[in-house]
């Protein structure tokens, strides 16, 4: 049997975080967390004891995100696979009528709270020479729709850093923007009302995503990519 993979990823306690962590869990994969509801990660750390490791932080918060990738990094070395996954919408609206506040902590998690993840995981990577970063993009990094201008402007910074990221990394590692697809999540309905239903269920996209992510390599290094078989715009 092949030795499991330390995994990464943040925004754990719901929607894709959450049905990719079970899924990698029952495939007897080492699955590193984190997310802001406290009592989702004791829910989750009671389910699932050691070597699994859940913890609270927010991503926008750069020293949380140091002090939770100094554990991680003593207790289970570099991760060979780190998702950013955890991220945010605003309620639809014209730009104009976005609020300031509800704008910049968009931002702060979508942008900022990804770049803070990799600030403090891929040197340790690096060190190892060997790893693959993987930053969820949406079909809205590729495209655009009305009302939804911040997160599609998050959504497009997520591809440009990630593809310049890509051209950072040493030979054996990979970067890659990832579209999901439309699931039907919390997000999902906000964004789309009723006809979020229509859409395929967190754990039904985990069934495709879970195993393509696993075999993301070297050759995909920089390649905007989306999971096959799942709505992607």
């Amino acid at each position: 049997m092949p030795a499991a993979m330390k995994i990464v990823i943040t925004g754990v306690t719901r929607g894709l975080g959450l049905a990719l962590a079970e899924r990698w869990i029952a495939e007897r994969q080492v699955v590193i967390g984190c997310g802001r509801a406290s009592h989702e990660v004791t829910r989750l750390r009671a389910k699932h004891p050691a070597p699994q490791d859940f913890a609270v932080v927010d991503v926008a918060d750069d020293a949380a995100v140091a002090a939770w990738a100094r554990h991680v990094l003593e207790a289970h070395g570099a991760p060979d696979l780190l998702v950013n996954n955890a991220a945010l919408m605003s309620r639809p609206a014209k730009l104009w009528e976005v609020p300031a506040h509800e704008f910049s902590r968009l931002i702060d998690v979508n942008v900022k709270g990804v770049v803070n993840v990799i600030r403090h995981f891929v040197p340790a990577m690096v060190r190892q020479g060997r790893g693959v970063i993987v930053n969820f993009s949406s079909g809205w990094g590729r495209s655009t729709s009305p009302e939804v201008a911040p997160y599609c402007a998050s959504k497009w910074a997520i591809e440009g850093l990630t593809q310049s990221l890509a051209q950072e990394l040493p030979a054996g590692m990979a970067a890659v923007p990832l579209n999901p697809g439309i699931i039907n999540t919390d997000m999902l309905q906000l964004a789309f009302g009723a006809e979020a239903a229509g859409y395929p269920q967190a754990q039904e996209w985990a069934r495709h995503a879970a195993p393509f992510i696993l075999k993301l390599g070297p050759k995909d290094n920089g390649r905007p990519l989306s999971v096959p078989g799942v709505p992607a715009d």
